[in-house]
C-alpha cells in the first residue's frame, strides 16, 4: 500500500530545519502501523506527506502504486478523496452540521446523490454505534462520540488507507480504548490499512508494527507485540 524511498523534508529560513532525513519503509495492504517518537521527531511531517498534504524535498512516496510526486495539486486532491481517509486529534467536525450531515459531506463533494450520501452516512453511523445520535450537532456529543463521527466521515468513500494523527490524544482512557477497538475492527473486517501517529503506548500496542522516529530519521522498526 505504501512505499517510501529516501524521503527527506527541509524547511528553509534563516537556518535550514531537517524535518525528515533519508526515510525509507514499506507498509503492506491491511497493516496497522504506529509511528512513535518525541515531539519534533518528524512524525506529523511524515503523515502529512503520506496524505499528500505536503511535498517532500527529496525522495518518493507511492500510495497504492501511485507516485505522489508525479501528481499536480488536482491529482493529489483526487487521490486523497478516493484513497485516503484522515482522522485528527481535534475531530475537525463542521459545527453547524449534524453527525449525519458531517459524515455525508464527503459523498456530496464527490458528486453522490443526496439519497445515496444519506444511506452511506446511516451505514457508518451504525458501524460506529451512533445511529441514535444522527441528528446531534458536534457540541451535543461527547469527545468520544465526536471522534467516532470523525472516523465515520473519514470512511465515507471507503478509502483503503486511513491516516490517524493522535486519534486518542484528546480522549480519556475509556473513549480512547473504544476508538482503538474500532480501528482494529476496520483493519480486520474491511482490510483497511491504518497508519497512526501516537504518543500513547496503549495505542501503539494494538498495531502490527511500530515505526520509531528520532531527529527526522527512522529507528529500526519493531513488532508491536515485543513492545507490550
Amino acid at each position: 500500500m505504501i512505499v517510501v524511498e529516501k524521503l527527506s523534508k527541509r524547511y528553509e529560513g534563516k537556518r535550514t530545519v531537517h524535518a525528515l532525513r533519508d526515510v525509507s519503509f514499506t507498509i503492506g495492504s491491511g497493516e496497522m502501523v504506529a509511528t512513535m517518537g518525541p515531539s519534533g521527531s518528524g512524525k506529523s511531517t511524515l503523515l502529512n506527506i503520506l496524505g499528500g498534504l505536503d511535498r517532500p524535498s527529496d525522495g518518493s512516496v507511492r500510495i497504492g502504486g501511485v507516485e505522489l510526486g508525479a501528481l499536480d495539486d488536482d491529482g493529489l486532491t483526487r487521490l486523497r478523496r478516493g484513497k485516503i481517509g484522515f482522522v485528527f486529534q481535534f475531530f475537525n467536525l463542521l459545527p453547524t452540521l449534524t453527525a449525519r450531515e458531517n459524515i455525508a459531506l464527503p459523498c456530496h463533494l464527490a458528486g453522490a446523490r443526496r439519497r445515496d450520501a444519506q444511506r452511506r452516512a446511516d451505514e457508518l453511523l451504525a458501524l460506529v454505534g451512533l445511529a441514535a445520535r444522527e441528528d446531534h450537532l458536534p457540541d451535543e456529543l461527547s469527545g468520544g462520540e465526536q471522534q467516532r463521527v470523525a472516523m465515520a466521515r473519514a470512511l465515507a468513500l471507503n478509502p483503503p488507507l486511513l491516516l490517524a494523527d493522535e486519534p486518542t490524544g484528546n480522549l480519556d482512557s475509556r473513549n480512547g480504548d473504544e476508538i482503538l477497538g474500532l480501528l482494529k475492527t476496520l483493519q480486520k473486517q474491511f482490510g483497511t490499512t491504518v497508519v497512526m501517529v501516537t504518543h500513547d503506548a496503549r495505542a501503539a500496542a494494538v498495531c502490527d508494527r511500530i515505526l520509531t522516529m528520532r531527529d527526522g530519521q527512522l529507528v529500526e522498526p519493531s513488532d508491536a507485540a515485543a513492545s507490550r
